[in-house]
């Protein structure tokens, strides 16, 4: 037998001592395993919404797919059919006005959109800022790709609004972006017309890219808003939006950002290099997701969360928790009892005990680290079960 010869030593690249496995990634593993054990896990912890999206977006999805001649690589600018449909939304709900050919690009998901975004703007040793707490990809896909991470902290006393007095101080020479997430994630907190108008004065004072992450416009608030309304926005922001939550369509992997021509040109440059466009049936199943009538988003957005929400908030007040009744979105963030000496030591006790499955606020940044958020994807009984099982904790 010939013999072989010992593998030389295999290293990841060193990009990967920057970042950790996502906390969700790792934890659901563990709640995977433990559920296949029997423990029968709640979990209120992702915000992937748990409702269909409306019965004319399946029916297209479905009619498309049949077809012979929509099964090959689509365009990585996407179908103009569902660019035409993206305006039309931003038009009809936010009255900004886009040109479809030139403005938008539709993208994989947001997620996608801040790698290709930061690759498009950022050089390695470019410094970015990043809301304290926030995304937590902001952080790790700014590491991954070698910029330098400036936070900026969010406080509850300002709304958890930027305070831009203290972003003035800051030392701005090398920023190219700055991420911003309105209505915010974790906390709640909605968007402000002044905040807009603020950030784009920011921007236009210092060269600066704003990137708004827009996905939660429509949970839980009647006025959606958008950053694009601000007179000179286009040409120093731009702003994803999400079908994920706005449509329920998490796992269709459909998102889109909006801006001037020049920067979607230089995105779609990184983007083409990286993806294909998204499966054609997809597209136009989307395409008429963006004609859901208001009706079917009051329903889905509002009235069924709005019931939701009131369980999370008794499962907060369980919990001697506080937070702020104003917030809006698919979560509720609430600040833990001093009892504790930081959240995480409350959620283990609630996942180990109640077998509940709630978010320490730790992963969004430090400013979170005495918080928890609780999860609105989750059908009224398995809250109502929630509730029961952390009251019988007694804490």
């Amino acid at each position: 037998m010939k013999q072989i010869n010992p593998l030389p030593t295999i290293r990841p690249a060193e990009r990967l001592e920057l970042v950790s496995e996502y906390y969700f990634s790792r934890k659901l593993k563990e709640i995977a395993r433990r559920n296949a054990q029997g423990e029968n896990i709640i979990s209120l912890a992702i915000g992937s919404p748990d409702m269909p999206p409306s019965k004319e977006t399946i029916a297209t999805l479905c009619e498309q797919a049949g077809r012979d001649d929509v099964h090959g690589y689509q365009p990585t600018v996407g179908i103009p059919e569902l660019r035409q449909a993206m305006a039309d939304w931003y038009k009809r709900w936010y009255d900004v006005d886009l040109d479809y050919q030139t403005e938008i690009q539709p993208l994989i998901g947001s997620k996608e959109g801040i790698l290709h975004v930061t690759l498009a703007f950022c050089n390695p040793g470019d410094s970015v800022l990043v809301p304290n707490p926030g995304y937590p990809t902001y952080t790790s896909l700014s590491r991954l790709l070698g910029q330098n991470i400036i936070y900026y902290d969010l406080k509850p006393e300002n709304g958890w609004q930027p305070d831009f007095d203290a972003l003035e101080q800051m030392d701005l020479s090398r920023v190219k972006l700055m991420w911003t997430n309105y209505p915010h994630m974790p906390t709640g907190a909605p968007a402000r017309r002044e905040t807009y108008e603020r950030l784009v004065a920011f921007a236009r004072l210092h060269g600066i890219v704003i990137v708004n992450d827009n996905p939660y416009s429509f949970i839980l608030n009647d006025q959606p808003m958008s950053i694009l309304q601000v007179p000179g926005a286009k040409e120093c922001c731009i702003e994803f939006n999400s079908m994920s939550k706005s449509h329920n369509m998490p796992g269709w992997r459909v998102g889109m950002l909006a801006t001037n021509a020049e920067f979607v040109r230089w995105i779609v440059k990184v983007k083409s290099n990286i993806d294909s466009g998204t499966f054609r049936p997809i597209q136009l199943a989307a395409a008429k997701a963006y004609s859901n009538s208001p009706e079917w988003h009051r329903q889905a957005n509002i009235t069924i969360y709005r019931r939701r929400r009131a369980i999370a908030e008794a499962i907060m007040a369980q919990l001697g928790c506080s937070f702020d009744p104003a917030q809006v979105g698919m979560f509720l963030w609430g600040r833990i009892p001093d009892s504790y000496a930081k959240a995480e030591e409350l959620t283990e006790r609630v996942l180990n005990e109640a077998h509940v499955f709630i978010t320490p606020g730790f992963i969004f940044g430090s400013a979170g680290e005495r918080y928890v958020r609780i999860s609105l994807c989750a059908k009224e009984e398995k809250l109502s079960e929630a509730l029961m099982r952390i009251g019988e904790l007694a804490i």
